[in-house]
């Protein structure tokens, strides 16, 4: 795609970025086939290819509009596309210019911007999500069906890790949500990484992973927040002695950003060098498990599956769009949960989104109850006993949308072994 950039932007990092986004794309309509919201609006401004048109217009310097907003807003960022694309269009990279280009010449709205505050500033407090979690659990059942269903009870995590001293050693993000709504998800990885010889550690200064803030076009926001984290990890990582070997992620939309921390801060002098470290050492924990299946197939053959008989043994797994086309891990969790004895159900067009993909269930809420409902009905079709995932947005979203629970996989592979 030819491309004339005006001179505002085609000289910056961006630009350049931008610019090479643009000629790779041959404009062929691939992308139209899996994108979502194209399959449900019908749109072609709608669709990625539609969306690259407009944001080539607006670095090209002509007029932006409130119009152009909306269709780039409309987008979930799932990167399906990037999954279909024969050229290898960064999509996302690009919508990210795109959008926080936008975000400088189109003002919102006063409730708009407020709206787009509070979420930024709401959601990654974790202090704020146990107190508003722990209410709306002692008011749970004055609610109504559906926000009852993803308002879950606390869990039991009373069962701790062995004790024992291990000499290899990760670390593991907290998330901002995740601690309040689910925490047995990373209390389970604790206790399955225990088994497996790893411990765990937490440090305390990491927080948010800075997602919320940048896809919400406050990216310095963002950035900033990833600088923190990179500061909360890098004594770790860095020690001579048991330095942590990896930084796992249980929220795959987490670690998609994580694992992009080296390109979104490849321009700061001071923290490039360290953010494409942290980077490499990114893994969900799908990759930990599967890399250490050597030591997990005895563990499971000496793990009584039939005393957790009684237990949910048919699944339909929900592969979020962060795991499978942001960071192109299909197929990991799949075998592990059928070594674990558990039987996986077909699942009709797993590649499309579930339509939480962060905020978006709160900014575009028609849009994505239609994906949900779509989603929904595909999971269960094969009468499945359990709805499993590997993402906190994906699990609450399509949590609030079935009377199925709907749980993060790794509980079910720390319950299998502890029996």
């Amino acid at each position: 795609m030819q491309t004339r950039l005006t001179d505002l932007i085609k000289d910056t990092p961006e630009g350049e970025e931008a610019d090479a986004i643009l000629r790779s794309c041959v404009h062929c309509g691939f992308c139209l086939a899996t994108c979502p919201t194209y399959q449900l609006l019908g749109n072609e401004l709608d669709s990625p290819r539609g969306r690259i048109y407009l944001i080539k217009q607006l670095l090209e310097g002509q007029e932006v509009t409130e119009k152009t907003q909306l269709h780039l807003d409309r987008c979930l960022t799932c990167r399906a596309c990037e999954t279909t694309c024969p050229s290898g269009v960064r999509y996302g990279h690009l919508l990210d210019i795109g959008r926080g280009m936008v975000e400088q010449q189109i003002p919102r709205t006063t409730y708009a911007t407020f709206k787009r505050y509070a979420l930024r500033k709401l959601l990654p407090n974790r202090a704020l999500s146990s107190f508003f979690m722990g209410a709306a659990r002692l008011g749970r059942p004055f609610l109504p069906a559906h926000l009852k269903r993803s308002i879950q009870l606390k869990p039991s995590t009373n069962r701790t890790p062995s004790g024992k001293v291990h000499t290899r050693a990760m670390l593991i993000l907290d998330g901002c949500v995740q601690p309040a709504l689910t925490p047995n998800t990373n209390h389970a990885t604790t206790r399955v990484l225990d088994r497996l010889g790893i411990a765990v550690i937490t440090a305390e200064q990491a927080g948010c992973c800075g997602a919320l803030a940048y896809h919400l076009n406050a990216q310095e926001e963002g950035l900033n927040a990833m600088r923190r984290n990179i500061d909360a990890w890098w004594p770790f990582v860095t020690r001579h002695e048991n330095p942590a070997e990896a930084i796992i992620v249980t929220a795959s939309g987490c670690g998609v950003t994580v694992k992009d921390y080296g390109h979104l801060l490849q321009h700061d002098p001071v923290y490039a060098e360290k953010a494409a470290r942290i980077s490499s050492l990114t893994r969900d924990i799908s990759e930990i498990i599967a890399a250490e299946t050597a030591a997990l197939v005895p563990l499971l053959q000496a793990a009584d599956i039939s005393a957790t008989s009684s237990s949910p043994r048919n699944l339909a797994f929900h592969a979020p769009c962060t795991l499978q086309h942001g960071m192109k891990l299909r197929g990991k969790i799949e075998p592990i949960l059928q070594a674990a004895g558990f039987n996986l159900v077909q699942v009709a067009d797993p590649h499309l989104c579930c339509g939480s993909a962060g905020t978006y269930s709160i900014l575009q809420p028609e849009l994505s109850r239609q994906l949900r409902d779509n989603k929904i009905t595909a999971l269960t079709k094969e009468n499945p006993e359990l709805v499993v995932t590997a993402n906190i947005g994906c699990q609450m979203h399509l949590q609030g949308g079935t009377s199925l629970p709907v749980r993060h996989w790794i509980e079910l592979l720390d319950e299998t072994l502890t029996g």
